[in-house]
């Protein structure tokens, strides 16, 4: 049995996740976006940054997050911003399926890490992932642009939001060019951090 696709982002309060340029993307308001995730036991044990860091219900959802997922996916713009600031043991350990058109031989990291190039389109994308996660459920790692091809596909089971409190003004919109008309939500979960409210929605056609 396949398990879900879903995907698992931090967003501000006025509903951008990332900046518009490649060039900010590891800048200061990216940093205040991602800041609930940095002092996390689980995140400096995901990197081998060494022992400590914070528990508690934020550092149990990254846990999860990362135990659930056999695959992930990405579009090409998330991947080159990684390329370049990744360790040579990336965070995510299993194989990572890049929406592109670039032909590319597979990019094999430590950890566990491959990254496999696909120029035939998400559902090839997908349809591959399923393949490699067996059981577990397949993330849709990023952007934006690639989160909302599933979404607006009906490929998208379920989502959550981690909502910071910061206001960007500007960048790239979550939900900017949804299908409205097909995608209706159920709240199924919400809860509070001191850094961060953790909204998840299972997805459903209208």
């Amino acid at each position: 049995m396949s398990g879900k696709v879903f995907f698992s982002v931090s967003m501000s309060l006025d509903g951008f996740i990332a900046p518009e340029s490649l060039s900010e993307l590891m800048g200061q308001q990216w940093m205040e976006l991602q800041a609930w995730v940095f002092p996390l036991r689980f995140f400096r044990e995901n990197l081998k940054l060494g022992e400590g860091g914070e528990e508690g219900r934020d550092n149990d959802i990254a846990r999860v997050t990362f135990e659930r997922t056999g695959a992930s996916i990405m579009g090409k713009r998330m991947f080159e911003a990684g390329e370049q600031a990744w360790p040579e043991d990336p965070p995510f350990h299993t194989p990572v399926f890049v929406v592109t058109h670039e032909q590319r031989e597979p990019w094999t990291r430590l950890g566990g890490t491959t990254f496999y190039f696909i120029n035939d389109g998400i559902h090839t994308a997908l349809e591959l992932a399923r393949q490699a996660a067996g059981d577990r459920d397949i993330r849709i790692a990023g952007g934006g642009e690639t989160i909302l091809e599933y979404l607006n596909a009906g490929l998208i089971d379920e989502f959550s939001i981690a909502l910071s409190p910061v206001l960007f003004g500007s960048g790239i919109q979550l939900f900017d060019g949804v299908d409205s008309a097909r995608v209706a939500l159920e709240q199924i979960r919400s809860e509070s951090s001191s850094r961060a409210t953790h909204l998840t929605y299972a997805v459903h056609e209208r």
